[in-house]
């Protein structure tokens, strides 16, 4: 089966166009995708702002999933919404850019009285990898609600858990299953 890369290196390195027209349809799709690509990330960028939370939080979910790193500073800005489950999304959003400069807001919001905005936090700074980020992350062990748990050993293991050995170890006794888990699961990820 022939892939569209093999078709573009057949038909461009002889200099021959599809049907004899001078036009190669497959380059003119790529470019029209691209175009409305690019027009997308302009209104999904714009309606963060929008006055519907609804809008906002579609919005920021569809910027995580393009992958853009254009995306990365708006998302930052809609981490001050009102609404949580903007900031929800926001977060998870960011987390899949992992973009850096997310950092220092991201650890900003781990001390968020919402367990939901302190659990998407901790997710986003486990995918950015940084361990900086661990003495911040280390203090969620003991957050009371154990999806923060769950979500802090699993960015413990990603950011490099190894100095959080004894932590990590003890939450493998914690009374909540999904915390015990997420627990060994950067154990293993730190030895």
């Amino acid at each position: 089966m022939k892939t569209l890369k093999d078709h573009q290196r057949k038909h461009h390195s002889v200099g021959i166009t599809m049907h004899g027209t001078g036009r190669d349809p497959v380059r003119e799709a790529l470019k029209r995708h691209e175009e409305r690509q690019e027009q997308n990330i302009t209104i999904l960028i714009r309606q963060l702002s929008d006055s519907n939370p609804n809008l906002r939080t579609r919005s920021a979910e569809s910027l995580g999933n393009m992958g853009d790193p254009r995306a990365v500073e708006p998302l930052i800005a809609l981490l001050d919404d009102p609404i949580p489950d903007v900031v929800w999304v926001a977060l998870r959003a960011l987390g899949k850019l992992r973009g850096p400069q997310a950092y220092d807001h991201l650890i900003q919001r781990l001390s968020n009285p919402d367990r939901w905005i302190r659990q998407g936090a901790v997710w986003a700074l486990g995918e950015l990898g940084d361990p900086r980020a661990g003495p911040s992350i280390v203090l969620l062990l003991a957050d009371r609600k154990k999806g923060v748990r769950a979500a802090a050993a699993e960015a413990l293991g990603k950011v490099g858990g190894a100095p959080y050995r004894a932590q990590l170890e003890a939450l493998t006794d914690d009374d909540e299953h999904e915390v015990r888990q997420a627990a060994r699961d950067a154990l293993k990820k730190s030895s």
